[in-house]
């Protein structure tokens, strides 16, 4: 169970990520880095127990949509997002940073 997870983390990882230009400005890197370290969250919660597989693949699930929807969001904006979009972004970064910490810290553990 434990090595579906992981592989789940990394095809995520791989799927999600967007090919980004040189040129991008500060908030877009900042966007990468918060889900890159959002991965090593939910890495450390399945490595100790503290998120279950079904927790685990409910945040995936919503990473997953974040990530889609930036995809489309640059596709449409000639490979950038507006400040709204990445306003809009960071919102839900930060709901599923929340998800992530109250999953970890629920008692429920595999």
């Amino acid at each position: 169970m434990k090595q579906v997870i992981i592989s789940i983390m990394s095809g995520a990882l791989l799927i999600g990520t967007p090919t980004m230009s040189f040129a991008q400005d500060a908030k877009e890197g900042k966007i990468k880095e918060r889900k890159e370290n959002q991965q090593k969250r939910i890495a450390q919660g399945v490595k100790s127990g503290q998120l279950t597989p079904h927790e685990t693949a409910r945040i995936e699930n919503n990473e997953s949509k974040i990530n889609k929807e930036v995809r489309q969001d640059r596709k449409a904006n000639g490979g950038n997002l507006t400040n709204k979009e990445k306003a809009q972004v960071n919102r839900q970064q930060n709901r599923v940073s929340k998800e992530i910490y109250n999953q970890k810290h629920d008692g429920p553990t595999r």
